[in-house]
């Protein structure tokens, strides 16, 4: 039997051929084609005045062809992307637990604040003057940043971590060159157990990457850092709490060496919510780190965006900031700042066109304004506890790494427990699907083998929890009794069955062709 889109209707598709249906369909499992195979080019649900004649400037460059988008009509359109927003997974739907990615919930109190006008509808060419409140929350949000660090100053330009990275790093550069230190500071230490965005920037910028072992408890030790300090060196770049889920023991003595060494202390603060009103960078030693508004504040997080990674800076970076930033005005207002000739210090240049994501300063500004002080610091101890009830709950029949001992926000667990079972990591992955979940961060930090890195956020209750535990205490009991079948096949319930990930991604296919037409089966 052939489904509408030419092809056996439960091939590669969710649950088993019991009873197989013409559609493909399974009642509210429902199978949505492509765009491309619904679409039709001759018509569109949107009506387009015809343009007046026009003189193009794109240097030749237009389309000569008509663009060949598929049309649809308003309903097909919200039919097409509800039917897909309900194969998907996201916070709404359960526990996301991706490690060191804080996949919180996202209140919809901080939704309705980004909508109000003013906010919402702000446009990044508008006169200054017609923006205050904008720039007020801005300017609120920067001190309520650098209160919570205890640093000097703060970039909320970064539209992003990796982004916020590349401006520390900048912020850095630019002080060692206006030292005139810079043919010859070239070197950046990076941890094996930092995220793999870390080197990748020292990199981009011209610096050279050393790599800086991790210990057997999984920490990075002040000697092995001081074994490779030299005049060449000019930054750190650590993770605290880092990728193994473990806080830095000896922080404070890796920045007085590096600080001793005439270098600067970079924080990658994507765990930042495991600390929020418990520890301040700024008292660590710390000299740059960005902030993920979209994972520690409670914005929207996932898909490419939106995203946002202010730059908290210390004393010694603080003069390098780059424009645009929000000052105080003369008159009592605010104004931005947007050529280095109009700033008092020695801004490296821009990061971006534009100041940066408003809908995200807003988002975060209303969670740390309904939280408070004393929200922000229990949201902080909720995740570590989570994470701990985790650990607790799986570390008879799950392997870790480091030892059963407390953990920050997440858990990280290798798979040494599968051994001899025939299961991989990847297996437990799929098999999780089968059961409603999100898989947890899967063979990262490299430096543990088969890692899966549990990170529930301060959102999830107890019996939200405990379901969670005794999901995967009955995967792991399936493994070690010897049901592969459970794992190998997985999944079998999601709306399309296990993919070859490695074909797909040394084969892409990517440009949509129509199938070869199939004629019907005769009577």
């Amino acid at each position: 039997m052939l489904n509408r889109q030419g092809r056996p209707s439960s091939a590669g598709e969710a649950g088993t051929n019991a009873h197989p249906t013409f559609t493909g369909n399974k009642a509210l499992a429902q199978i949505e084609p492509l765009l491309f195979e619904i679409g039709r080019h001759d018509t569109t649900g949107v009506d387009f005045d015809e343009p007046e004649e026009f003189q193009p400037r794109l240097g030749g460059l237009e389309r000569k062809e008509p663009i060949g988008l598929p049309g649809l009509s308003e309903p097909e359109t919200m039919r097409h992307y509800v039917r897909l927003s309900q194969q998907n997974y996201g916070i709404d739907t359960g526990l996301f637990p991706l490690g060191s990615c804080t996949m919180k919930h996202n209140a919809r109190l901080n939704e309705r604040m980004a909508r109000l006008p003013g906010f919402s509808d702000v446009h990044p060419l508008q006169p200054v003057s017609t923006v205050q409140g904008a720039l007020e929350l801005m300017n609120e949000l920067g001190r309520y940043l650098v209160t919570l660090t205890n640093m000097t100053a703060v970039a909320l330009s970064p539209k992003a971590g990796a982004h916020g990275e590349l401006c520390g790093m900048m912020a850095i550069k630019a002080a060692i060159e206006a030292k005139g230190e810079g043919a010859t500071r070239n070197v950046v230490l990076v941890p094996d157990s930092a995220h793999g965005t870390n080197p990748a920037t020292a990199a981009l910028i011209g610096f050279k990457v050393k790599a800086v072992p991790a210990r057997e408890d999984g920490s990075v030790h002040v000697e092995d850092v001081k074994k490779l300090l030299g005049p060449d060196v000019a930054a750190i770049m650590l993770t605290n709490p880092n990728t193994c889920g473990l806080f830095e023991p000896q922080v404070a003595e890796i920045a007085k060496a590096i600080h001793d060494a005439g270098a600067y202390f970079y924080c990658d603060g994507a765990n930042f919510n495991a600390i929020v009103g418990k520890a301040k960078p700024g008292d660590l030693g710390v000299d740059a780190m960005h902030i993920n508004l979209h994972k520690t504040f409670s914005t929207p997080h996932g898909g490419g965006g939106p995203g946002s990674g202010p730059v908290v800076l210390s004393a010694r970076l603080a003069p390098f900031a780059p424009v645009p930033f929000v000052r105080a005005g003369k008159d009592g207002g605010f104004e931005l700042v947007e050529q280095e000739s109009d700033a008092a210090e020695k801004p490296f240049g821009r990061m971006t066109a534009f100041h940066g994501q408003m809908g995200m300063y807003v988002r975060a500004m209303s969670y740390m304004l309904s939280h408070g002080a004393d929200g922000m610091k229990q949201a902080s101890e909720d995740a570590v506890l989570n994470a701990n009830y985790i650990r607790a709950g799986l570390s008879d029949l799950l392997s870790l790494p480091f030892g059963n001992k407390p953990c920050m926000h997440e858990v990280l667990f290798d798979d040494a427990w599968l051994k001899d079972t025939g299961v991989t990591t990847l297996d437990v992955a799929k098999a999780m699907i089968d059961e409603g979940y999100h898989p947890m961060t899967m063979y990262f930090p490299l430096v543990v083998h088969g890692a899966m890195l549990i990170e529930p956020t301060e959102s999830e209750s107890k019996s939200s929890l405990d379901l969670f535990i005794a999901t995967l205490r009955d995967l792991a009991m399936s493994a070690k009794n010897g049901d592969k079948e459970r794992f190998t096949g997985a999944p079998y319930h999601a709306p399309r069955r296990r993919l070859d990930e490695t074909r797909a991604a040394r084969s892409p296919i990517l440009k949509w062709t129509p199938p070869e037409p199939v004629a019907e089966a005769a009577e």
